[in-house]
This record gives C-alpha cells, structure tokens and sequence, in this order.
C-alpha cells in the first residue's frame, strides 16, 4: 500500500518549491500600458496638434482631434491588455483538482497545491495534474494532443526497475505523463517529478513570456513621417512669420500666414488615417468570422510569404472517423458515407464496438461506436481484458439475453490480433500488406477478432485462451476539411508558400500533405532538426514543405528559420504547443473553434469557425486593407502640397494672402472624412490575389509613392497658382482672388481624391452612387461653396467677393486641364510600381 507524502512534508514543500502554476511575470496593468502608448510620438503629436488647435481657438477640430486621440489610446491599451491574459490562461490551465495519496490517505485538493514526489491518482476523464513517473498502470491511454499536437492518443505504461524515463511527451509504452495531459482510459498511480514553471506545459509557458511579438512596420514607418511633417511645418510656419513679417511689415498677417502653412502641413491626418484603417479593417475581417486581436497584423497579412500550418484541427478536423474497412474477402474506403452494403462489414463494425469502451473518452473507440449503427441489444459487459505491453489488444466478453454462450471481442495492434487467432504466415502477411498500403495513406489501422464462449462462470485468465477468429481490419483517420484543398490552391495563386509542421507521425503528415496538395517529396522530422543548427535549418527550410514529429520549441526553430530568410510568416494552430510559435510569428492565426485558449490568446487573428478557408478571405482582406491604406497616404502627401504652396505663395509674389486658419479647417472638413473613410470602403482591385505578396522589405511611403504624390501635388499646386495668379493679373478685389483659388483649390483637391482612388484611371463611380460616402462628401463640399459666395454673412466670415459664370467656367477649365495631364502620367507611374 503506498503511503505517499507525509502531510507536513507535503505542506514544506509547498512553501519552499512554490505552488504548482506558472510563475506571475510582473504583468502590465492597462495604466502601465496607456502611460507606454501615450510615450510614443505618434499618439503624442497627435494630442499635440489638438492642445495646438484648441490654442488657436478651433475648439471643434481640437476636440474631434482629442476624440480620435482617445480612441486610438484605448484600443492600444485594450489589445495590449488581452495579450497580458496568455500566462493567466496557462496557469488556470496547469491547475486542475487532483487525487493523491498523503499519509495513507486519499486525498483530493487544488491541482496548485501538488508538490513534487506527490503520489497521484488518475483516471478516466482526469486532466494530469503535473508531469509524473508511473508506479502503476492499467489499461492508461493518454491524449497528449496539447503537448505533441498528435491527434491519436499514446499507451502508457509503469516504470521498470532501474529504466531512465524519457523527459519529452509523444510515443506509445512511455512511464511519464505531463502536466495538461487527458487521461482517455484506464487508471495509474503516477509520482510527481516536476510542477509549475519545471513542467512541460510550464516551459512553453516561460517560452511564451519571453517572446516578443513582431514590431509594426506601418508604426514605425508612419511616425518617422510625422515626425518629419511635423519639424518641417514647424520650420516652415517660424520662417513663413519671420519673412513675411520683416517684408511686409504686418505682423498680424505674417502670423495668419504661419499659422495657416503650419495648420496645412500639421501630420495629424496619418495617425488618424492608420487609426482608422486598422480600426475599420478589423471590424471588416470580423464580418468573415474571423477576429483580429492585434491591429498590427492586418498591415502585415498582405505580405505573408509563408503559411506555416498545423495539421492535427486546422488541416484535419480533430476527430477521428472510420474510414477505411478490410475483411478477408473485401478492402473498401467507406469514409463515413452510410452503413457498408455487405453482412461481413458491419460484422466487422460490431465486433469492433463491442471491443471498444462502452462509455470512453479514446476517440478511436469513439469513431467505431459512431460507425457502427446496428440496433443495439441487451448486453452485458462482463470482463474486460487490458492492454499489457505482451498484448497490444483489448478484450472484452459480453453475456446476451436469451443466450446460454458468451461473446468474446477483441481489437488493437494487427499482430497481436494476428497471433490470437493464430493466423499461419501466409495470411499474416497478406494482413500485413493491408496494413501498410492503409498505413500509406495515413490512416490508422486496428484489427478486429470474435469468439464465442461456452461458460461465462468460467472464463480464461488469459485472452489468449479464447478461440479467436480473425474478422478484419478497422481504418481510422483524422480527415481532411473539405476547404483546405481549395484555400491550398488559392494560397499558390496568391504566391504564399504552406508548410505543415505537425507533431504526428511521417506518413501520417505525408498522407495528409499529398491530399492538401502540398509537395510530399520530402519530409523532415524532428530528430533531424536537432542535429541541425540554426544556419543549416535555415538552408533546410527552403526545401521542406512537410515538417513531422516536431516538438513545440522545434516549432519555434522552424518559425525564426524562416524569418532569417527574410520571409514574412503566418503561423496557425490550436494547441497549447502551437502558442510560443503563433506568437513569435509575424501573424498568428489560431483556430477559435477547437483551440485552446492559450492558442487563442497568443495569436494575433482568431478564425471564429475554424474554417481554413477563411485565412484565404483574411489575407485578401488584409492586401485590401493595405492596398487602400496606401491609396489614402499617397493622397494625404499630394493634397498637402497646393495647401502649403497657396499658403506660402503671396510670401514670394506680394499678392493678397489667400488661407487663413478657417479656410484650412473647411479643407480638414474634406481631407479627413476622404482619407479616413472613402479611401477605407474602396472595393479591392480585380488582380488583387493575383499579385505576388509585398516584399518585406518594402516601404509604405516608398521612393517611388512619394515621388508620385508629390508629383500630384506639384501639379495641384501650378492649377490652383495659375488661377491665383491670373486673378490677380486681372486687377480683382483681393475677396475675389481668394474666393477663386480658394474654390480652384477645393476642386482640384476633389480631383486628387478621383485620381487615387483606384489604381486604373479616373474613379468616377461615386456618381452611379457606388460610392454614397465620397458621393455625399462631394455634395456637402460643393453646397457649402455655393453657400460661402451666395450667403453675406459666409462670405463675410470667410472673407470671399462674389463669383461670376466667366470665373467659374475659370476653375472649370483648370482643373479639367489638370485632370487630362495627370490621367497619362498615373498610366505611366502604374507601369513602373508607383502606383
């Protein structure tokens, strides 16, 4: 009779080991994290351009600013607050109630408290409280799926005197089980050797804690351009006051001039734009079922190269299922498609059920159970035979109403039930040859006997007593989604290459890459990726497309590989082990369905259905989102130009200053809704999947985009001064000048928004109403115009004189000259990548 631990040492322990969870790493609290967001000089410009607006008096644009400066603060904290909840998940997880024997006594008490050299108890239904040695050992079937991603679960087995037991989780006839682990049959006494943070599942936790998610490009990128927005309006609007003070000798206009240029040219449109975008995105992706945790990864889906793939719940369904039966006379794929047409084959299936556990948690027993669809009868289940590492098989003898004999079923390894039924060499290895071209396709085989008994008071004490019969074969397998060939293919279109790293078996994942339509040629296995160092798995992963027997930490390996390569990895998985990898991914798409939370909450995007085909929808919408973005920010950059140019230009002419800080606010009215929504709601280009994934290296605000917005913006700003300047060479009232290129400047911001709005020409949809958002923009914009010239008191307020049919058809004229130059040239920036 094990004693187990004395109480008292049980409690010393405790206190000098620490409880059996995870480690509290210092954890942010959502003030740490806002105080982190509010440090960076995205956001601070930003709440820095609306304490500036609110200064000048622009209590509306001020507050608005402040507005979207708050929103994007509580999204960044609200994110960062989530991905702090993986290690509580993982310590929730490694903290079951457990069974264990103290001073004689059983004993159930919080999984936390377990220490090391515990005895536990486990049983059927139990989660393994902490990683253990097994004493004893009946019948123990684990499901380590968590651990190994492997879907069939693994024979256990007691420690023999004096063996040193295997320290990694995986493999049939092992005396250790982990922490996390599902006890799927059978019973064991088990002592523990490790807990918390020395576990398994605890060293994945630790992994995960040390690993930091991929920084944003978009960020980065869109912060050093504010910064640079930001000291050259700065600059510009200190010498703008200077200049235009010391030559005009107004300085009431010399500083309305620079606040007017530094008002043009204040960055807060790229924050907001990038903001709303990644705001707008997720909510978008979320309409496909499918959740963005981490704003970051929308920027980085339209340039995923690689999608690194688990197999066990993402590629297969998670469930094993028959598939495949084979008697003497007969091998057929049934594939779950109705009740075999034959008498022999749904023998086969009930000998095969009444092997199986009548109440079970294997999910092989399970998959027959559910194959087998005879109308069930009055049974009794009146012993069972174990499996024992001198007989992979499970007998089970049953007593049937009305009947005198007894029915003897047995089912496991092909050999063992070979050598029951006493099969000669020529049939074994017929079976044999079955068993591998099954085998070869990734499917599971089990064999199936049946006997009859005359005394069921006097049964065997030995299976190998009975006089078995051999009745077949049993094929099970993990099956495909229905999805994944489809999104395999559309993936290839798109130019993103799909590895599969899965912990089960070679053929297995073999099978399943040849059936996804992966390249099965080569397979590499964990072994031979730790005999490998960094540089040579580097040169390996180029070659591989199916990675087999792979533990977590080779998970990760195999992940970093692939970013030293410079490839842009999307990573999805459901599984505690999948958790440091989906993390340490540039996108971590985990399965919300069947996924754990751990998975979950390490991922960046969550699929909400499970479906695989979904993170083809995911990557389009993503390339969209980016394509769009670039779009808004090429706009941004052009429409800037004539705004400053007009706002500097009577500094160099003499003439009358034309924008004032309300004339640039009315402009803002137009800029942020066109940036921030119109651009967001375009619909994706026509060859959208069918472009090559961006190159990681490549810049959002490229030589090449700003080259072409500032050519836009050049073009703009000598329309919008021609007018300027021929109003003026006309001898008009300084109102009238103003109102004319005020109104040219407008328009020919309108036209910049029509010529970026689609990569292939002028974007004039709007007009058939497939754009009610710019068409509604359009109208406002045009209506307040007519109102600033038609009404005294706005004419007044924005120091406009009247406007004439001959001035209109003016800026008409202009800005439809400006258009059919700028038409060619977008033809031309297309061909050469800057558009």
């Amino acid at each position: 009779m094990h004693q187990g631990l004395d109480p008292e040492e049980a409690r010393q322990r405790l206190r000098r080991e620490g409880p059996n969870e995870l480690p509290s790493a210092g954890r942010r609290t959502p003030l740490h994290i806002a105080a982190e967001v509010l440090r960076e000089p995205m956001f601070a410009l930003l709440l820095g351009a609306a304490v500036i607006y609110l200064i000048l008096g622009d209590v509306l644009e001020g507050i608005i600013l402040l507005l979207f400066a708050s929103l994007s603060v509580t999204i960044s904290v609200v994110q960062e607050t989530r991905s702090e909840r993986v290690l509580e998940t993982l310590r929730a997880m490694t903290s079951p109630r457990a069974l264990v024997i103290r001073g004689g006594q059983r004993v159930r008490i919080p999984g936390r408290d377990v220490v090391r050299g515990d005895l536990v108890i486990v049983a059927e239904g139990d989660r393994v409280p902490a990683d253990a040695l097994l004493l004893t050992a009946n019948d123990l079937l684990v499901d380590e799926s968590l651990l190994t991603g492997e879907s069939v679960p693994v024979r256990k087995r007691a420690l023999q005197s004096g063996e040193q037991a295997p320290a990694i989780p995986g493999g049939d006839d092992q005396p250790t089980v982990f922490s996390g682990s599902l006890v799927v049959r059978g019973v064991a006494t088990a002592e523990v050797f490790a807990t918390g943070a020395h576990t398994e599942i605890g060293r994945i936790g630790k992994a995960l804690a040390t690993i930091d998610p991929a920084t944003p490009g978009l960020k980065a990128q869109t912060t050093q351009l504010v910064q640079a927005f930001a000291l050259l309006g700065f600059t510009a609007t200190f010498v703008t006051v200077i200049v235009y003070g010391l030559l005009r000798g107004s300085w009431l206009e010399a500083c309305l001039a620079g606040i007017a240029l530094g008002m043009s040219m204040l960055p807060e449109e790229f924050p907001l734009v990038l903001t709303v975008f990644m705001t707008m995105g997720a909510w978008r992706i979320s309409r496909a079922r499918v959740l963005t945790r981490r704003s970051a990864a929308i920027e980085t889906l339209g340039s995923a190269t690689v999608l690194c793939t688990d197999k066990t719940g993402t590629l297969t369904e998670n469930r094993m299922s028959v598939v495949a039966l084979a008697t003497p006379d007969l091998v057929m794929d049934w594939k779950g498609t109705g009740l075999p047409p034959t008498a022999e084959l749904q023998r086969l299936l009930r000998y095969g059920a009444l092997a199986s556990s009548p109440e079970g948690f294997d999910p092989m027993d399970r998959a027959i159970r559910s194959a087998d669809a005879t109308s069930p009868d009055n049974a009794e289940l009146v012993r069972s035979y174990g499996l024992t590492t001198g007989l992979l098989a499970v007998t089970q003898v049953w007593r049937h109403s009305g009947r005198e004999f007894v029915t003897v079923a047995a089912k496991g390894a092909p050999e063992a039930i070979a050598g029951l039924c006493r099969l000669d060499q020529s049939a074994a290895a017929e079976i044999r040859s079955t068993v591998e071209s099954l085998a070869a396709k990734g499917i599971r085989v089990l064999a199936v006997a049946g006997a009859e008994w005359d005394n069921a008071a006097a049964l065997p004490e030995r299976p190998q007593d009975f006089p078995f019969s051999w009745i077949g074969l049993i094929g099970l397998a993990d099956p495909l989604r229905e999805s994944v060939p489809e999104a395999m293919a559309q993936c290839r279109t798109a130019g993103i290459r799909v590895i599969m790293i899965t912990g089960d078996y070679p053929v297995t994942a073999q099978a399943i890459g040849r059936m996804a339509g992966l390249n099965d040629a080569v397979v590499a296995t964990g072994s031979e990726i730790a005999g490998l160092t960094d540089e040579e798995l580097a040169q390996r992963v180029k070659h591989v497309d199916i990675f087999a027997r792979i533990l977590p930490e080779q998970k990760l390996r195999i992940v970093k590989a692939l970013q030293s390569r410079g490839e842009v990895v999307a990573m999805t998985g459901d599984g505690v082990n999948d958790a440091p990898s989906l993390k340490a991914a540039d996108i971590g798409i985990a399965m919300g369905g069947r996924g754990t939370d751990v998975a979950r909450e390490a991922s960046s995007i969550v699929l909400l259905d499970d479906d695989f085909g979904s993170i083809v929808r995911t990557i389009r919408l993503g390339r969209r989102i980016y394509d769009n973005l670039r779009k808004a920010m090429a706009y941004i950059v052009a429409v800037h130009l004539p705004i400053a140019g007009l706002a500097m230009l009577p500094l160099f002419t003499g003439l009358p200053l034309v924008l004032h800080p309300l004339h640039i606010a009315f402009i803002e009215m137009i800029i942020d809704p066109a940036c921030s929504i119109v651009f967001e709601a375009e619909a994706a280009e026509p060859d959208l999947m069918r472009r090559p994934p961006r190159s990681p290296t490549a810049r959002l605000f490229s030589t090449a985009m700003i080259s072409w917005s500032v050519i836009q913006g050049l073009l703009a700003f000598a329309t919008v001064a021609g007018v300027y300047l021929l109003a003026a060479r006309r001898g008009l009232p300084a109102e009238d000048i103003r109102a004319l290129s005020f109104f040219a400047l407008i328009l020919a911001n309108i036209g910049l928004i029509l010529i970026n709005r689609s990569r292939r020409g002028l974007s004039v949809d709007f007009l058939t109403g497939r754009s009610p958002v710019l068409a509604g923009i359009v109208t406002f914009t045009l209506a307040l115009l007519a109102l600033s010239v038609s009404w005294q008191p706005a004419r007044a307020l924005f120091g406009f004189g009247p406007l004439h049919g001959d001035d209109i058809g003016m800026i008409v004229a202009a800005i439809l000259a400006f258009l059919l130059v700028l038409l060619p040239l977008k033809l031309l920036a297309r061909r050469l990548g800057a558009v």
